[in-house]
């Protein structure tokens, strides 16, 4: 049976699957949107979206639980740093949903099923907004 079992396992353990989540989340709130595998794509959005749950919150104890789950190294402080300063503010009228998936099709070399996952409302970084 199937009862209450939530969680993807992805073929990991626990704490290989625990540092995969933080990177990627790092990742999708630095870039705005990463192309990965349809199953860690759909394992990734509901962690997000509660990291932008705590965003929307912004008071000391969301800072600190968004530390715990994306860790306390450079780059998890950077993608804090952007996750409440940037997307949070930008989804603050949105009740949820504040991620989207969209199947980009087969892989080239292993036909794994890939996707692409970004936020609804942040706006994704171009070159030539980089120049203006």
């Amino acid at each position: 049976m199937r009862h209450r079992s939530k969680t993807v396992k992805l073929q990991r353990d626990k704490s290989h699957r625990d540092s995969l989540m933080r990177n990627l989340a790092s990742s999708l709130i630095e870039h705005r949107q990463i192309t990965t595998t349809l199953a860690k794509a759909k394992a990734l959005r509901p962690f997000a979206e509660s990291l932008v749950t705590l965003g929307k919150r912004n008071d000391l104890h969301s800072r600190r639980r968004a530390i715990t789950l994306l860790g306390s190294n450079q780059l998890a402080q950077r993608s804090m740093k952007t996750l409440f300063e940037e997307i949070a503010p930008a989804s603050a009228t949105r009740q949820g949903g504040y991620c989207r998936i969209i199947k980009l099709g087969q892989r080239r070399s292993d036909s794994a099923p890939m996707a692409m996952i970004e936020w609804v409302d942040a706006l994704v970084k171009t070159d030539a907004s980089a120049e203006a």
